[in-house]
């Protein structure tokens, strides 16, 4: 028998126990009487009281601790069964946390003088729950298969009847979207579901721009017969070998990085060729150098690319050499910014896709967001593809201006832009503009009519007159930043009447609308449904909101079960927010004395990205993000204590995240956005996976043909800390997909750093290759010499949190 002395000296791990324990407890009953009071579950503060008597008794070796413990465990285990049912996700912070207290407790069980067999009986039961329990975070959740997938030829839904692109090759991927329907569908076949494992990086390019912050090209190149062109971070033009990635030429335009606005983003060029060239004259040109060199520079720009800068510049240069097309404005470029007032850097940047729709460039610019109220005018402009002329602009509040303004005015300034890439529709001479918010986007009050009308709208515009045609709004009065970011595509779609003109209108809200494009009459479901009002400035909040009952990516409102932490700690943490926050639903009215919760957020639904189409199925494939924003309207007084200043009149730029302090100045309040709503201390966010998935949608009936999560663990943790674990979690995704003729669905998106392949039958992964930065950008197939290849820009994304990158990767099948 062990001596009094040394007895004493082995109970010491059973105290250190309970000391940690009652530890435990004491933030369980202070934190759980803090949500009560708020209105919260009683469960942490009843456990956090049980565990201080439970570690008080243990610490003193009472047995009866023991038997209290094993109260709390079934205690516990009974209230997740009661709140979390069979959801994996929700069991892990509310049994994590008493599983290993157990394990520990149960190998401390000889110092209460039970024998160690029996110690170590329990102490392997634990492991094996824990053990057990881990092990299923590797089975895949929260997926659903509702519905067969259509066989390719059975859809009665048709891309946009030629629009534009008959001439174009089944090889090439001539505009941004694939074709000028955005359709992302791409005709290749030779990539099945049964050699797509067989996939290999054939070539590698770097850009070798890399901005310090602020970081995310978003790029997809397009494919021109055998060549590849680009844009990189900072709107360098590029154009490579199709086959091997060996680098043609490059055109630098000199961006600064003051003029990077929220993100360095450049997601692609447009290619124009010039109708009235003299076919034989280039002939001679092209076998006869010293000719060629003789000819004025528009002969060399019959072919034309064309991109817009972050410094709000057109740009236009010749496809096969990458000199300035100098009779296109001044010298190869036109400035957008003209007559719009005070620009400081960075408040007008391009960061959208240009669209030529008969011979008439039409491009959006971004507008800083958070800055001020009246930042630089979201008029939409439209240029001579070949001359520069400026055809027209529209300035929806001083609708008198057909190109510009009155000598000493500027177009309105604050009105709503459009920031992403219009989609144009050659056969009816319409381009459909998915429009922002006007400046300062958690602020009504002192919006003009038009701006009302406008903002958050689709706007149909006449590219002969540049006057709209007719709008369809998916947010009225909008104060929740839901902008529309996402191209339109063109479909031919079924009725009563036969096929009838239509495009897909996705929003952030993950509303999903199907309108007739030469009305903008909707042809599936729309109901006004009533919404919260309150908030500040109440009289602004519109009682009703647009609702699409054909689809929605959008999931069930959030409730306290769906907040979520690693352990129970952060998970109580997120939960007191949540019951302190003001959050009535979907379009909770923003608030200024507490927090509102808005979900989805700014980054939810659908987004630039886009979706993606196959008209042979039918089918539609849209991923997207599913995460909340914890947000507060900050007064000014409190905002200029805090230093909250525009951009422009700040002594450094720190690169966060848009509407994190953002000033809005010329209005009664800053905002704060906590994107993702994380938890400062951990990182983590505060909702329950999943965070973005992928979905199939029948676009005939609107039904879901399956739903998975999209992306893993892998590149993810609690303090930043990647934890390598192939989880499927569903991360936030930004960036969209391609869908091919053979069935199969290639996206990046994802913050794990993975290309997938995906099957449109089941949305089972069939093939992944992992990137050497961040895939935060839409992927592109095409066919040269008989090979097809993948591509994929991976530059990273700065907001997304994934590395930054500059590279440019080939994927293609062994010959």
């Amino acid at each position: 028998m062990p001596s009094p002395s040394k007895k004493h000296i082995l109970d010491w791990p059973l105290r250190v126990f309970a000391v940690l324990s009652f530890l435990i407890g004491l933030y369980l009953l202070i934190g759980g009487l803090w949500l009560i009071f708020e209105n919260g579950s009683y469960y942490y503060a009843l456990a956090g009281a049980t565990l201080l008597i439970t570690s008080t008794l243990l610490y003193f070796k009472q047995r009866l601790g023991l038997w209290l413990f094993a109260l709390l465990f079934i205690g516990t285990l009974g209230w997740t069964v009661w709140e979390s049912g069979l959801d994996y996700w929700r069991w892990v912070p509310r049994m994590g946390v008493p599983v290993t207290l157990g394990f520990i407790l149960a190998l401390l069980l000889p110092s209460l003088d039970i024998s160690k067999r029996a110690s170590f009986s329990l102490a392997g039961a634990f492991a094996v729950l824990f053990v057990g329990a881990f092990s299923m975070a590797f089975i895949p959740t929260n997926w659903t298969h509702n519905a067969q997938t259509p066989l390719a030829g059975t859809s009665l839904i048709k891309l946009g009847e030629h629009n534009g692109v008959e001439d174009v090759s089944d090889d090439d991927w001539p505009v941004y979207g694939r074709d000028n329907n955005a359709s992302r569908y791409s005709p290749v076949t030779d990539i099945t579901s049964s050699n797509v494992s067989s996939l290999k990086k054939v070539w590698q390019y770097r850009t070798k721009d890399i901005p310090a912050k602020r970081y995310g090209a978003e790029t997809t190149p397009i494919k021109i017969a055998d060549r590849l062109y680009l844009c990189s971070a900072r709107n360098q033009i590029i154009a490579l070998s199709a086959q091997t990635g060996k680098e043609l030429w490059r055109y630098n335009p000199n961006i600064a990085d003051k003029d990077i606005p929220y993100t360095a983003a450049c997601r692609g060029v447009a290619y124009y060729k010039l109708p009235d060239m003299n076919d034989e004259a280039e002939q001679q040109s092209d076998d006869n150098p010293a000719l060629k060199a003789s000819l004025p520079d528009a002969a060399f720009c019959r072919e034309r690319i064309i991109s817009g800068t972050l410094d709000g510049r057109i740009i236009e240069v010749d496809a096969n050499t990458g000199r300035p097309c100098t009779d296109f404005g001044d010298n190869g470029q036109v400035d957008i910014k003209q007559h719009m007032g005070k620009t400081p850097s960075g408040f007008v940047a391009i960061t959208g896709v240009p669209v030529v729709v008969q011979g008439v460039i039409i491009t959006g610019h971004q507008v800083l967001d958070g800055q001020k109220r009246y930042a630089p005018s979201g008029v939409i402009k439209g240029f001579d593809a070949k001359t520069g002329e400026l055809r027209w602009a529209w300035d929806m509040v001083k609708t008198d201006i057909d190109t510009y303004p009155s000598p000493g005015e500027t177009y309105t300034r604050g009105t709503p832009n459009m920031w992403t890439s219009a989609t144009g529709d050659n056969d009816l001479g319409l381009v459909y503009l998915p429009m922002g918010n006007s400046s300062a986007d958690y602020w009504s009050s002192s919006r003009k009519e038009a701006e009302i009308k406008y903002a958050t709208s689709l706007v149909a515009i006449n590219v002969n007159t540049g006057k709209p045609a007719w709008s369809f709004q998916t947010v009225h009065k909008d104060v929740w930043d839901y902008d529309l970011g996402s191209q339109v595509s063109l479909i031919d779609y079924p009725s009563k009447k036969g096929l009838v003109r239509a495009l897909v209108l996705t929003s952030k809200q993950g509303e999903i609308y199907i309108l007739n494009r030469e009305t903008g009459e909707a042809l599936t479901g729309v109901e006004e449904r009533k919404v919260p009002t309150g908030g500040v400035a109440p009289e602004k909040r519109a009682s009703t909101q647009p609702f699409s009952t054909f689809h929605t990516l959008r999931k069930p409102d959030l409730t306290a079960r769906d907040m979520w932490g690693v352990t129970m700690f952060d998970q109580l943490a997120c939960r007191i927010q949540f019951q302190a926050a003001s959050y009535e639903g979907i379009y909770t009215p923003p608030t200024t004395d507490q927090h509102w919760i808005q979900y989805p957020g700014y980054n939810g639904g659908s987004d630039w990205g886009s979706v993606a189409i196959d008209p042979s199925r039918g089918v539609l494939i849209a991923n997207y993000n599913d995460m909340p924003n914890y947000n507060r309207l900050v007064s000014r007084e409190e905002a200029n204590e805090r230093g909250w200043k525009p951009r422009d009149e700040m002594d450094h730029d720190d690169g966060g995240a848009e509407g994190a302090g953002d000033p809005q100045q010329g209005t009664p309040y800053a905002v704060d956005v906590n994107a993702g709503w994380r938890l400062p201390f951990t990182g983590l966010l505060c909702k329950q996976p999943p965070y973005g998935g992928i979905r199939a949608i029948n676009l005939e009936n609107g039904q879901t043909l399956w739903d998975r999560p999209l992306g893993t663990a892998r590149n993810n943790g609690p303090f930043g800390i990647a934890s390598g674990l192939p989880i499927t979690i569903g991360t936030p995704n930004n960036g969209g997909s391609v869908v091919t003729k053979s069935g199969l669905i290639f996206i990046a998106a994802a913050t794990d750093n993975l290309i997938r392949a995906i099957d449109i039958n089941t949305g089972e992964t069939l093939w992944q290759d992992v990137l050497p930065a961040g895939g935060q950008a839409n992927p592109m197939l095409y066919r040269e010499n008989g090979k097809s290849y993948l591509v994929i820009v991976a530059a990273g994304h700065h907001f997304m949190e994934t590395p930054p990158g500059d590279y440019v990767i080939a994927y293609a099948l062994d010959d």
